[in-house]
């Protein structure tokens, strides 16, 4: 699976690409969406064969930054994240596989700001960084034609490392919390209606489906409706988009994680989202409403007193 940005299911439908609504029923494996910055990539550089560390930058097509040494560190990252970096390189462990994770904090606490969210621990953390895989990789002779291969290589704490790794489920359903593939069901009806619905559908270009979804984002931004009467295609693939929202939101309501408390604005939550891959793809399960309106607005984002 080639490594790209995590897509909300119902964005790809625009171009006509109806495989989401396979996706939502085959079954895969469902993984619990971590609120933490940076995210951070890991292992062996099968360019050079050596342990490196880095953000997303390493996976850049022209400005890489791979590190491999505490020197390149400081050549290539600066401020906060160079800080976090360096421990990263102390105390990683040197695995054979390239692994993504997202940074929730350095030990000596049970409550961690990580980004948007609060994360509350049961105890005192007492390991020197908290890291949050999610992703492993694989490449043949570069990072930067790596491809993701869910779930995450089993990583194991260690006296350094606190590895948060919940558990995610299918609420009232027993078989997906004994670690079997998760799969929801309940949808297959909807998602054989969505296919009907797609028969009267004008799908646009690529092109076309970047511009509808900065115009989507812009409304979520503001906090307004899509309204598909606001947009400069066929109303019937707004009318589709919006029903494939609907299933996504659906699904999303029906998981659970047994990670770490998680409190939003002071509010406790069950998680910012999921992630289900399966043969179909790999996609986020998140409240756009809730979630990617406070990422869009972090800078100025407040919590209401």
């Amino acid at each position: 699976m080639k490594n790209t940005h995590l897509e909300h299911p119902e964005d790809t439908i625009l171009t006509g690409d109806l495989s989401v609504l396979d996706w939502f029923t085959a079954g895969g494996h469902l993984s619990v969406k971590i609120d933490g910055a940076p995210a951070i990539v890991w292992g062996i550089d099968p360019a050079t064969g050596t342990f490196f560390v880095g953000t997303k930058a390493v996976f850049n097509k022209k400005k890489i930054r791979i590190a491999h040494n505490h020197e390149e560190i400081d050549l290539f990252y600066q401020g906060n994240v160079a800080e976090i970096l360096h421990a990263c390189f102390d105390y990683l462990p040197r695995v054979n596989d390239i692994i993504q994770g997202d940074f929730i904090g350095f030990g000596g606490t049970d409550e961690y700001n990580s980004n948007l969210l609060t994360y509350k621990f049961p105890e005192i953390v007492d390991q020197k960084i908290i890291i949050a895989p999610h992703t492993r990789y694989e490449a043949n002779d570069d990072l930067r034609d790596s491809w993701a291969i869910p779930p995450t290589v089993n990583l194991e704490s260690t006296d350094s490392v606190l590895f948060v790794k919940p558990d995610a489920y299918i609420q009232h359903d027993p078989w997906s919390r004994s670690g079997n593939l998760c799969c929801f069901d309940d949808v297959e009806e909807v998602c054989n209606f969505a296919r009907q619905m797609s028969t009267a559908c004008e799908f646009v270009s690529v092109k076309e489906a970047a511009k509808i979804k900065q115009q989507i984002n812009a409304c979520i931004r503001a906090g307004e409706e899509v309204n598909p009467e606001d947009f400069d295609c066929d109303i019937n693939l707004l009318r589709l988009w919006a029903l494939v929202k609907s299933i996504k939101d659906d699904c999303l309501f029906l998981c659970r994680n047994n990670g770490p408390a998680a409190y939003l604005c002071g509010n406790r939550i069950d998680a910012e989202g999921y992630v289900l891959t399966n043969e179909f793809g790999m996609f986020k399960l998140v409240n756009r409403e809730v979630f990617s309106n406070a990422n869009f607005n972090s800078g100025r984002f407040q919590c209401a007193s």
